[in-house]
């Protein structure tokens, strides 16, 4: 028999033991064990918080000039930094994968939403595998990390069972995540949330549920567990939250306290929070503000123009975005409250930002029917884009809303344009930090940089500040170089000079060019010209919300920024310019959402996107295979595919067969007796061109028999992002179809002998240009 040497060395042929630091005998009291070293953070290195807001305005906190009191907030800005010339990307995905990764957004794989798949590299919308990113970065240095609220850097194909999960949050650096993985959500009844790598698989919501609520519970949880193990580990927390990105709902405590607040317009609150901005340093005095956006598409007209009942229900509209930004600085409080409690609030970093500038999606007069108002494109003439619910009823859980744009202008104060858009109003957004024990306010420092900073520099300036070291690969991978730059020296020095002095922006066309202070930018408004830009110009050092175009006076710096432009794009796989009217925009991969697909009872509901591509825009049929039908024993519901935005159930209540079409908040009804012995029933939906269903419901009985149960005509299709929730079998769950249903009856769970559902996608009837228009809006607004 071979045995070890004399000195604890294991013969050649033994396995197993390569890398082992220690000694080997036969037995372990002629061994010496060995452990490899564990990384540790930086002696004293501080907690780091970032929150990140979706579509929150520049002015729409305290520090930046709102109204609307934000005592959490302003309390980090009293004791932090304000970079007041701090810009993002036009949209959320975009934002979110700089901000994780520190490459410029189409270098990460993100120049648009996570939605689409158009098979480009700059769109890949998934994280490349050589892309680090901060929690493996920080994670690799000691830290815990964890991760709330919404993430949408994952192509919606991929939210499903069996799909690759290799840009979700665990497999991106985190120790624990929970929300959602959409770009939207409803704040009363989520479609689906994912706790670490998995659906939470939940019926129905509490009463008092409310998901920033939720969101806070358990980011509060995950740092006092944290603490209960380990006193010492520092972490890092992500909360990005889902606010305030639509369709508003808030709490009715918070709303309650807004109440009366907006009936002044929106024209006077914008000139108000100018002057609070001047006032607090953000602008110097004369600084020009941006005129009411006037360009058709954008345009917002004056508040005394509109109509009583217009600036009524206008008001309303802000009254709940207030509410919502009232609680999201509640949401900061308890996280600080926790933080002190703990003796680590001086210790730890707090970033508070927004992924983009506020949002025009809400048209010209906003919409209480969330998902009706963003079916942009060639829809039927008497389409109804704002349902017409009782006012009383918006920002609660039974509406979808938005406000009008006249708002979001002023979201956006004192700058031209809006989320999607390069100029200031798409991108320059509110950015607070604070480490009162390692950036402390020296006297006579009021905070506020106003140097040029990008959402890239980020990630390399909180590892600066936490003195750790990046790994130089993943997964055996060089890591690409990141294009961020750390901004350590302004925080540190108000007269420092920004390091970052150049930067390309570019979405769906719009582009943008900032080099030493002068900023090029086109508005790209015209679908056939996507690559031919008419450039605008302009010096944002003494005119910041771009009101003066000097493309005429300055020709040569229009030319030199372009050429600037068109390299950067070349340099950060920025081409091809995805046309309006291009076909390809799914891959191969989700061919198969259009087969059949049988579910039996009990099947966890079925994510969104693959129950949206069963139906959309085509005929379908539903079976439901019973065992047998008992009139006297048997009710519930059969499938339910949708929520309180849109959708569509099949029920059986005293004897009858009930179709529920919830056409964006708009429920029509129809019914007819059931006959005992049922063993089949099937839904048959029939399309049209021009985006409407026509329903019929047959049953057949244990005999072979077919009879005709009910009819429902002339609905309009449910298209865009809705049905939002997913199919269900045997209950409606999370957000009820019919709330009324909901009220009497809770989720209605069938209590016969449901077998399965199947469905069969059939013909699509809306013309490809049709749906492709209707797509593209689609993706753009959920992000």
């Amino acid at each position: 028999m071979v045995s070890a040497d004399a000195h604890g060395s294991p013969p050649e042929n033994a396995r197993g033991y390569e890398g082992f630091g220690g000694t080997i005998g036969r037995v372990s009291s002629a061994s010496t064990p060995w452990w490899p070293e564990r990384s540790t953070a930086p002696a004293g290195a501080p907690n780091i918080v970032v929150v990140l807001i979706d579509d929150l305005g520049y002015s729409d906190i305290g520090p930046f000039g709102s109204e609307i009191p934000t005592p959490a907030i302003d309390r980090l800005a009293e004791t932090g930094y304000r970079l007041t010339n701090y810009h993002s990307t036009p949209v959320c995905s975009p934002a979110r994968a700089a901000l994780l990764t520190g490459l410029n957004p189409h270098r990460a794989g993100y120049g648009s939403v996570a939605n689409s798949d158009p098979g480009f590299p700059g769109l890949r919308l998934e994280l490349a595998d050589d892309v680090l990113t901060l929690p493996e970065i920080l994670r690799a240095n000691g830290y815990a990390t964890y991760a709330v609220g919404k993430w949408h850097l994952v192509r919606d194909a991929d939210m499903g069972p069996g799909r690759t999960r290799d840009s979700w949050p665990l497999q991106r650096g985190f120790d624990s995540y929970y929300g959602s993985l959409e770009g939207l959500n409803s704040f009363y009844y989520p479609n689906q949330l994912i706790a670490d790598n998995s659906v939470v698989d939940i019926e129905q919501y509490p009463d008092d549920y409310y998901v920033t609520d939720d969101l806070t519970d358990r980011a509060i949880g995950q740092i006092k567990a944290l603490r209960a193990q380990e006193p010492d580990k520092p972490f890092f927390l992500y909360f990005a939250h889902i606010a305030m990105h639509g369709p508003h709902q808030a709490k009715p405590e918070d709303l309650e306290r807004h109440r009366g607040r907006y009936a002044r317009g929106w024209d006077v609150v914008r000139a108000e929070r100018f002057q609070r901005q001047v006032a607090a340093g953000l602008f110097d005095q004369g600084t020009p503000i941006a005129e009411r956006n006037t360009e058709p598409g954008y345009d917002a007209p004056p508040w005394d123009e509109l109509t009583d009942e217009e600036r009524r229900r206008y008001a309303k509209y802000q009254e709940v975005y207030a509410a919502m930004v009232d609680s999201v600085d509640q949401s900061v409080g308890r996280i600080t409250d926790t933080l002190e409690q703990l003796g680590e609030l001086e210790n730890t970093i707090i970033v508070f930002t927004s992924d983009n500038g506020g949002t025009a999606e809400g048209g010209a007069v906003g919409t209480r029917s969330y998902f009706s108002r963003f079916v942009h494109g060639p829809v039927p003439q008497d389409w109804v884009r704002d349902v017409p619910h009782d006012e009383e009823l918006i920002g609660t859980s039974a509406l979808g809303t938005h406000y009008p744009r006249g708002w979001g202008q002023a979201s956006n104060t004192p700058f031209r344009f809006y989320k999607g858009q390069t100029f200031a109003g798409g991108v320059r957004v509110p950015f607070v930090l604070s480490w009162p024990a390692g950036l402390p306010r020296v006297a006579g420092d009021d905070g506020v940089r106003r140097q040029f900073s990008y959402v890239t520099d980020l990630l390399p300036t909180l590892v600066e500040l936490a003195g750790v070291t990046p790994p130089d690969h993943r997964h055996g991978r060089p890591a690409q170089e990141r294009d961020g730059v750390a901004v350590t020296p302004v925080l540190r020095d108000a007269a420092a000079a920004s390091p970052h002095t150049e930067q390309y922006a570019e979405f769906g066309g719009h582009r943008g060019f900032y080099r030493d202070g002068w900023k090029l930018l086109t508005l790209h408004t015209d679908p056939t010209r996507i690559d031919d830009p008419q450039w605008q110009l302009f010096d944002v050092r003494t005119d910041p919300a771009e009101t003066r175009d000097l493309a005429g006076e300055h020709p040569d710096k229009v030319s030199e920024l372009a050429r600037a432009w068109e390299d950067a794009a070349w340099h950060n796989t920025v081409f091809p310019l995805i046309e309006q009217d291009a076909e390809q925009r799914r891959g191969p991969g989700e061919r198969h959402y259009d087969d059949p697909v049988r579910i039996l009872a009990g099947t966890p509901t079925l994510e969104r996107y693959r129950s949206t591509r069963l139906v959309q825009y085509r005929d379908f049929e539903i079976d439901v295979e019973l065992a047998t039908f008992d009139p006297a024993a048997d009710e519930g519901v059969l499938v339910a595919h949708g929520d309180p935005f849109g959708g569509y159930l099949l029920a059986v209540e005293d004897g009858a067969l009930h179709l529920v079409f919830n056409g964006y908040g708009a429920i029509t009804r129809a019914s007819g007796p059931l006959p005992a012995g049922t063993t089949r029933i099937r839904l048959a939906a029939a399309a049209t061109a021009d985006v409407r269903w026509s329903f019929s419901a047959t049953a057949q009985t244990t005999g072979g028999a077919e009879v005709e149960v009910l009819t429902l005509a002339d609905r309009f299709q449910l298209i865009g992002m809705a049905p939002w929730t997913g199919v269900s079998v045997g209950v409606d769950a999370r957000g009820p179809v019919d709330p009324e249903l909901r009220a009497r009856r809770g989720p209605f769970r069938y209590t016969g002998g449901l077998i399965a559902v199947t469905y069969r996608p059939g013909e699509v009837k809306v013309p490809r240009a049709v749906r492709d228009e209707i797509a593209e809006q689609a993706e753009l607004v959920a992000d």
